[in-house]
């Protein structure tokens, strides 16, 4: 079995190879693969050394399955290159979510869709993946009408270099800004790049990959994603509209039931899901639950996650446990 991770001096890879070794996918032979400036240097895997190689040399060694985070435009031009030679690519970048011909998976939710002909499959954004997980089985029970979305997204989201401007910034120190403002003791309502109706990409994700991924276009869903100085993981405040009402304690008992899913939700104990503890786990942990008392069948939600691991690296590694288990590689 050989797996090629691209991108794999990156945040997200480095997270993807802790999380193949944590959950001891069947690995003979590892090939990291990276940019042409690390290429030759090494990666420790299980305790054994491989030297990172470039895309051409990755793609002549025929790995499997390539689990990609190096960028869209780095997907769309070496995803189809691996897939013509017979590699499955899990592709972490937003390349290809939105394509029809591509599936867009969430294990938990519709890994079922899966074939062996899907030779690129597309892992949804990090803030995408976390929400539905959560809404997936009450969308299942109760049919959801309406999102209202806010989220508050760690910097991780960002990369490196946000990471980097919050250490600056901490310690009063000079240095490169990720942001168009400093991002310490302040808050951003501006995650990706603004489109043209005022919305950003990232606020467009959460809409438009939601449908996909729950199968409904008639979904309405508003977003507006903002940036914190947190590095734990993404929280998101969610207030779900149904068709059909619901009793609280049955929704509690169904999110409780679910996969992927952690309840954290009493206020008599001060529990609630935050960042602080997400971060390094898989579940997504879900709180404050109550109902939004302003009109009926809606119910207010908080959901928290990692988004460098389920948000990122966990989903991906997750479809290609699923690949391996159905015989789809």
């Amino acid at each position: 079995m050989k797996v090629a991770v691209v991108g794999v001096t990156g945040m997200v890879g480095r997270v993807m190879l802790r999380v193949l070794e944590e959950r001891q996918l069947p690995i003979d032979i590892l090939v990291p693969v990276a940019s042409s400036r690390s290429v030759g240097k090494k990666i420790t895997f299980k305790g054994k050394e491989y030297p990172i190689v470039g895309m051409e040399e990755a793609i002549a060694l025929a790995p499997d399955i390539a689990l990609f985070s190096a960028g869209g435009e780095t997907s769309k031009t070496w995803a189809p290159e691996f897939a013509a030679a017979g590699t499955t690519v899990i592709d972490n970048s937003s390349a290809w979510r939105m394509d029809p011909s591509k599936k867009l998976i969430v294990p938990e939710i519709n890994a079922n869709e899966l074939t062996a002909e899907d030779k690129i499959i597309a892992n949804p954004n990090c803030s995408t993946i976390q929400m539905v997980v959560a809404l997936a089985p009450l969308h299942r029970e109760y049919t959801l009408k309406r999102l209202v979305i806010s989220t508050y997204q760690s910097i991780t989201g960002t990369g490196v270099a946000a990471v980097k401007q919050l250490e600056n910034e901490y310690h009063n120190r000079e240095g490169e800004m990720a942001y168009p403002y400093p991002i310490h003791r302040n808050a951003l309502p501006h995650c990706d790049i603004f489109v043209e109706d005022g919305y950003t990409k990232e606020e467009m994700k959460l809409v438009h990959e939601t449908r996909k991924i729950l199968g409904d276009t008639t979904l309405n869903i508003t977003a507006t994603a903002i940036r914190i100085p947190v590095v734990g993981g993404h929280s998101e405040s969610v207030n779900a509209e149904f068709q059909n009402d619901y009793e609280l304690e049955a929704l509690r008992k169904l999110l409780h039931e679910s996969e992927g899913v952690c309840l954290q939700d009493n206020p008599d104990t001060n529990t609630y899901p935050m960042p602080l503890y997400a971060e390094g786990k898989d579940d997504v942990f879900v709180g404050r639950i109550r109902r939004d008392l302003s009109q009926p069948n809606t119910v207010n939600l908080w959901i928290v996650s990692d988004n460098l691991r389920k948000g990122a690296a966990t989903n991906a590694v997750q479809i290609a446990e699923y690949l391996l288990a159905h015989e789809l590689v």
